[in-house]
């Protein structure tokens, strides 16, 4: 028997399985909460939350929260999503606009079940709702799944990208502080309950998890590829005379 040399296919590695089984089981809390809402759109918890998150009344707080949730509304939701995975695709990161553009369609997620849900927005006299233009219900919070999904994806992919590690570092730490800011955010504006922010941040990072382990399984593949020997002029020939014996 012929001992395995370097370019043989290994088998498939087991480090997957805990990310996408988090994806799965995020999904399906995402589920039952998305059911719990339908039967009962308004909770005590929800309002308790919403009127101690307001009590932090500041001026710059206000402002920190309505500039955290600026990027999420229109049309800047669709521009700058569009413009970074446009310049991927045009610098020819073929895999990564393509996997930003899948996690950009999360939103339709949320389109999705806020047909099928349809709860209604905050509207307790109790609560201060900032104006702003507000196109749909509320479960999910459409902010909170974009931020998590899409720029989370985009910071993951460019962390890989530099080669420098305190600037992948910085790129995290920003994304993980927009992307924990947000949901709050859109609380204290009033314009979602803490189900609706709960229920983004699991399908948004079951999302998320799912497409960098897809990535990463992908550059897995590209790598081994790249580093297995060239076949020899007799391994090429050796399926042929298989063939032959067969028949």
């Amino acid at each position: 028997m012929m001992p395995r040399t370097a370019g043989c296919r290994r088998p498939a590695t087991p480090l997957l399985v805990v990310p996408l089984l988090y994806s799965l089981v995020a999904f399906l809390f995402y589920l039952v909460l998305a059911r719990r809402v339908r039967q009962q759109p308004e909770s005590a918890l929800d309002l308790a939350v919403t009127l101690r998150v307001q009590r932090l009344d500041h001026p710059l707080l206000g402002k920190l929260m309505s500039w955290v949730s600026w990027p999420g509304f229109r049309p800047q939701s669709l521009i700058l999503p569009g413009l970074v995975v446009g310049s991927l695709w045009v610098t020819r990161r073929r895999l990564e606009s393509l996997l930003l553009s899948v996690a950009w369609m999360a939103s339709m997620g949320s389109f999705l079940t806020k047909l099928v849900i349809r709860r209604p927005r905050p509207r307790h006299p109790l609560i201060r709702v900032t104006l702003a233009k507000l196109r749909d219900t509320s479960y999910p919070s459409g902010h909170t799944l974009h931020y998590t999904a899409f720029w989370g994806m985009a910071a993951y992919l460019a962390a890989r990208a530099t080669p420098w590690r305190p600037l992948r570092r910085l790129i995290a730490s920003a994304a993980a502080v927009l992307i924990a800011l947000v949901g709050p955010s859109r609380i204290y504006l009033g314009h979602h309950w803490l189900t609706d922010v709960l229920g983004s941040y699991l399908l948004g990072s079951a999302w998320l998890v799912g497409l960098i382990s897809l990535h990463r399984w992908l550059r897995g593949r590209q790598s081994s590829a790249e580093q297995a020997p060239p076949a020899t002029k007799s391994e090429r020939a050796r399926p042929a005379v298989l063939v032959g014996r067969f028949w």
